[in-house]
């Protein structure tokens, strides 16, 4: 996609949190949400019955890299007011992914249908809300340029288990020049309830990836002669781990589907 194509598109989407989950809600935006609403962070998404949102919430605790918890509802509640005063977890996202004892059974746009009064909503950190400082910092994201979700990866590094709840992290991938690597990393450092820095660069087999070309979630990524695979921890690491334990039930979003929020990514910055 070229650069002229890609501020049309920009200048289509919903330009604040607000907007975002309006146009959701009502069925007018149904894409990914990679430059949905610059500045407002995104969320990633786990809802659990009450009898396991204990653990899984200790879960995210071992696990801040993958797992950045950002807010959760009390038991039945579909409303996170420390995201967003108008906001409706079972049709703000765009599109959701539903498990039962560990099998994806639904993929839809809306979950009032599955909704039940014992489950919680965890709402987790967001690597698109660093991508904003990434490109403000004249780091290309191909992603983005390519309108194309993110490619994601599970891979060898085990995270701390939680009860029920263990398996492998999941990563994203950009692929960048050496130069923008360290500067990719010098930025997003800043970003510690976010994803923070990098976890790996380089050699994806050392952490299990035996393909990039074959993500497990998202697209695949041209990458140039002179770049490297950059990784970071990933909000998608809960299906993962929802893939090992099996819990009874849970929905998750749909990858590069994300809860748009009030909350500004400079709030999240450490300067």
């Amino acid at each position: 996609m070229s650069v002229l194509a890609t501020a049309r598109r920009s200048s289509l989407l919903p330009q604040t949190g607000r907007d975002a989950r309006l146009a959701t809600r009502a069925g007018g935006f149904k894409g990914q949400t990679a430059g949905v609403a610059p500045g407002y962070v995104q969320g990633n998404l786990a809802i659990l019955p009450g009898d396991v949102a204990g653990d899984f919430l200790r879960f995210c605790q071992l696990n801040p890299k993958p797992c950045p918890l950002l807010a959760a509802s009390a038991p039945g509640d579909f409303r996170l007011p420390t995201l967003a005063d108008d906001l409706d977890i079972r049709t703000d996202l765009p599109r959701y992914r539903v498990f039962r004892h560990g099998e994806l059974i639904d993929e839809p746009t809306d979950i009032r249908g599955h909704w039940r009064s014992d489950l919680v909503a965890f709402v987790l950190g967001c690597s698109f809300s660093f991508e904003e400082a990434l490109i403000e910092g004249g780091i290309e994201l191909r992603h983005i340029t390519l309108n194309v979700t993110v490619p994601m990866y599970r891979t060898s590094i085990a995270t701390m288990p939680a009860g029920p709840f263990h398996g492998p992290m999941v990563v994203s991938m950009r692929p960048m020049k050496p130069a923008d690597a360290i500067r990719a990393i010098q930025i997003t450092t800043r970003f510690p309830a976010v994803h923070g820095a990098p976890i790996h660069v380089g050699k994806p087999e050392l952490i299990g990836i035996a393909d990039l070309m074959k993500p497990d979630y998202g697209d695949p990524l041209p990458i140039g002669a002179d770049e490297i695979p950059v990784f970071w921890a990933c909000g998608v690491t809960p299906q993962s781990v929802v893939a090992t334990a099996k819990p009874e039930f849970c929905i998750t979003h749909y990858p590069g589907c994300m809860l748009v929020t009030d909350r500004r990514n400079s709030e999240f910055a450490i300067m």
